[in-house]
């Protein structure tokens, strides 16, 4: 018998079909619409979303440039024991590749991948490969290291072989300021080449005084707006939202005219004599700058999830507690912080995530003192393009961010936080 088809005491259609499977095929048509509609939006996800993240975390462990470059010397090397130097059909391969990379313009990005490894060690490359041309017979050995004796540097040989193979921690080993030796062994960079996890430390610490300073600043704000006559609370409300109507870049800049040594701020502490002229505090280009201007920026998106958590607090809960013996103090303590936690979570988890990730402020008012880790993942795109490193940096910095979320949903729990 049929699915479709009903049974005696079944309950039908008018077109002779069970209901149950009428039913069935009209959720399934259902679905099906709802697949349709959602359709656009997944695609548009997967393609500017998960696929750059996915490229990201690919560039950070595959470098095949070195070994596309060397092609007819990489096989050869492969199999070099490491001990002195190779030998002659090595250095014959290897100045074939050097020609070849020389005229398919393609030998300096190769030079620049082992550059990152050994410093210094470009020149080498791209030195040799413009006068390699000249020598048209062996020993290749004796040519090359008469165009640079830094050829006769076993060091140099080995990350070359090290750097043939496509897959690499390279990468993530500089983003920890760590290194390869010549030898393969991992030890720690020189400590005048130790800045990454120092730019890790202070964007943690940052962005969490930023989360802890909105908090301070943004709650009572978020309690006035809850609790004030809806004339007022709306007055208020259209203060909180009219930063965003303000470009960034407007208000970034705008503190820079605020902070500076002979900004606002400070002409007016020396005409009310709270400084000497000669004393004027330094609050511009450093770590100092970055904190205020990142909190005025990220001070909505606290008092946001503040607000919308509160406003759902009946204040007769607050009238109750009054009416069994406690003080406003207590109350307030024991009765309408503990239901504000949700918004307090929901907007901390906000403000330090973004706080984490951002460029610009920190670009213009955070000087050397008040960079964080997404300006050197910007500079290494930009203007070093050292993609890989800057992957690896953006990989261990979306590691921290999930790890962060994981301890909050451990700690916390993901469902107590709330925006309302």
């Amino acid at each position: 018998m049929s699915d479709t088809t009903a049974s005696p005491g079944q309950i039908t259609a008018s077109d002779g079909m069970s209901l149950k499977a009428k039913l069935a095929k009209a959720t399934r048509r259902s679905k099906i619409k709802a697949l349709l509609m959602v359709a656009p939006l997944g695609i548009f996800v997967l393609i500017s979303f998960l696929v750059p993240i996915a490229m990201m975390l690919t560039r950070s462990v595959y470098d095949p440039v070195v070994s596309e470059t060397f092609i007819n010397a990489g096989p050869l090397l492969a199999r070099w024991d490491g001990k002195g130097l190779p030998s002659e059909p090595v250095w014959e391969a290897f100045a074939k590749d050097l020609k070849i990379g020389k005229k398919n313009k393609t030998i300096g990005r190769a030079a620049t991948r082992i550059n990152f490894d050994l410093p210094g060690s470009r020149s080498v490359f791209t030195k040799t490969a413009r006068k390699i041309k000249r020598v048209k017979t062996g020993p290749y050995k004796e040519a090359m290291l008469k165009i640079d004796k830094r050829w006769s540097n076993p060091e140099l040989w080995m990350t070359i072989k090290r750097k043939l193979s496509p897959i690499t921690a390279g990468f993530y080993l500089n983003a920890i300021d760590m290194k390869y030796t010549g030898t393969g062994e991992i030890v720690s960079q020189p400590d005048q080449r130790q800045i990454y996890i120092m730019l890790f430390k202070r964007t943690l610490w940052l962005s969490f005084l930023v989360t802890v300073f909105t908090i301070i600043l943004g709650y009572p704000v978020s309690y006035l707006l809850a609790t004030l006559p809806m004339r007022y609370s709306n007055l208020l409300m259209i203060m909180v939202l009219l930063p965003f109507w303000t470009s960034l870049l407007v208000r970034t800049t705008s503190w820079i005219a605020l902070l500076q040594k002979q900004g606002v701020i400070n002409d007016l502490a020396v005409w009310l004599h709270i400084i000497s002229d000669e004393n004027r505090l330094q609050m511009m280009f450093n770590s100092t700058g970055t904190l205020i201007a990142m909190t005025h920026i990220l001070l909505p998106f606290m008092i946001l999830p503040l607000y919308s958590v509160m406003k759902t607090i009946p204040p007769s809960y607050m009238r109750a507690a009054r009416s069994l013996g406690a003080d406003q103090f207590t109350a307030y303590i024991r009765v309408y912080l503990p239901q504000t936690l949700p918004g307090i979570g929901a907007g901390s988890i906000l403000v330090f995530i973004l706080a984490i990730g951002y460029y610009i402020t920190p670009a213009l008012v955070g000087g050397q003192d008040g960079q964080l880790i997404s300006n050197i993942i910007a500079y290494h795109m930009q203007k070093s393009l050292n993609w890989g490193l800057a992957a690896a940096l953006s990989s261990i910095l979306l590691a921290g961010v999930l790890a962060l979320y994981w301890l909050y949903n451990k700690l916390v729990g993901i469902d107590n936080m709330s925006l309302g």
